[in-house]
């Protein structure tokens, strides 16, 4: 049976206008107050102001859409009963995604209008944007969360803004030490406020104790110049009672339990690092309105939606190797239930109360059942 000329325009036009649409969308942003010199930090849009994605109408079919003459389908070369249902699945994947990004995007503010002070005006300080990297050529920035992608990420930056052809040629130090990329807090507080006010803001997440277990086994599980010597040293002086000289000298070995120790200790024996600190500390996500909230969990399909709607290149795609300990298993919540499984009900329930605000900002449930 031959499908009417109006409903096949219907069905070519939907995926390319739900893109479209979002396209737009993702740049209409609140305005932020114009700077003064004199003033510290960079003014920022009340949060519950913010601006969240909805579903447009024109992302709907109807029946007076309109293509160009070469985007129509030629006699030659009829639309199949395959095609339809790839051009009906493709709109339908569309909308979703506008309304997870939505759901997430309501949730966020949610969370933020609870917890975040009501009082005064707040401003954004260098130090609360200085994980926030910019590629300028497609408008974008994107707040670094150690990982959850963060190297394939920069290599994907590196791409768009013209430093390197591909990601699959850009080695691990290369995206993390040479990658040439700028961050926010590197431009004037008008060059900050510009971007904030115009760019598409990005975050990607993951789930917190998943977060916590990678970090440890890359960092103390593995050989490290770094962080065995300026942290495990420190840790296992600090928490492991009758600690050999070997084990004091070179850091190595240090436990979860150890580890966990060190993180929920008020008078930490060395700082903070990024690899573990909260999404809510590394991004404030309720002071600067983020346009998307992709999650670790969905990171390909939510990377790659991103990419399309930004107007990407069409042949980059989200990269998804893993070139630091490439043999090592990929910690999984298997993994994450394994090392928690080694720390009594009360611990597991202080590191919960450390991530909480991460566990409520990103609607994460609760990993263990005994957590309250």
């Amino acid at each position: 049976m031959k499908l009417p000329r109006s409903l096949l325009c219907s069905l070519w036009c939907l995926p390319l206008l739900g893109l479209g649409s979002l396209f737009l969308l993702v740049h209409l942003h609140h305005l932020t107050d114009s700077i003064l010199q004199k003033n510290p930090g960079v003014p920022v849009p009340d949060g519950r102001r913010q601006p969240v994605l909805k579903v447009p109408a024109a992302a709907r079919p109807t029946n007076n859409l309109r293509l160009c003459p070469d985007m129509l389908p030629s006699n030659k070369q009829p639309v199949t009963k395959r095609q339809t249902k790839l051009l009906l699945k493709s709109g339908e994947e569309v909308l979703q995604q506008l309304r997870t990004q939505a759901s997430r995007r309501r949730l966020l503010s949610d969370v933020c209008t609870r917890y975040r002070p009501a009082h005064g005006r707040q401003r954004i300080t260098l130090q609360q944007v200085s994980r926030i990297y910019v590629e300028d050529r497609f408008r974008l920035l994107y707040c670094e969360v150690p990982k959850a992608g963060c190297s394939n990420w920069k290599r994907v930056l590196m791409v768009l803004g013209g430093r390197a052809s591909s990601t699959q040629d850009i080695p691990h130090d290369a995206a993390h030490y040479n990658n040439q990329l700028r961050r926010l807090d590197s431009y004037n507080r008008i060059g900050i406020a510009e971007r904030l006010r115009s760019y598409t803001k990005v975050l990607f997440v993951r789930e917190p104790f998943e977060r916590l277990v990678s970090a440890f086994r890359d960092k103390f599980e593995s050989p490290n110049s770094y962080y065995h010597p300026v942290f495990g040293r420190a840790i296992i002086s600090r928490y492991r009672p009758n600690a050999t000289r070997s084990a004091l000298r070179t850091g190595a070995g240090v436990t979860f339990r150890e580890f966990v120790q060190y993180l929920l200790d008020a008078q930490k024996p060395v700082g903070m690092d990024i690899h573990w600190e909260r999404v809510s500390k590394l991004c404030s996500p309720c002071l600067i309105p983020y346009n998307f909230i992709g999650k670790f969990e969905s990171l390909q399909e939510d990377a790659d939606f991103l990419l399309h709607s930004i107007q990407a290149p069409n042949n980059l795609t989200f990269p998804n190797f893993k070139d630091r300990n490439p043999l090592a298993e990929r910690t999984s919540s298997r993994i994450t239930r394994e090392y928690f499984s080694l720390l009594n009900s009360t611990e597991r329930q202080k590191v919960f109360e450390f991530y909480y605000q991460d566990y409520l900002m990103f609607s994460y449930p609760k990993p263990f059942q005994d957590l309250h």
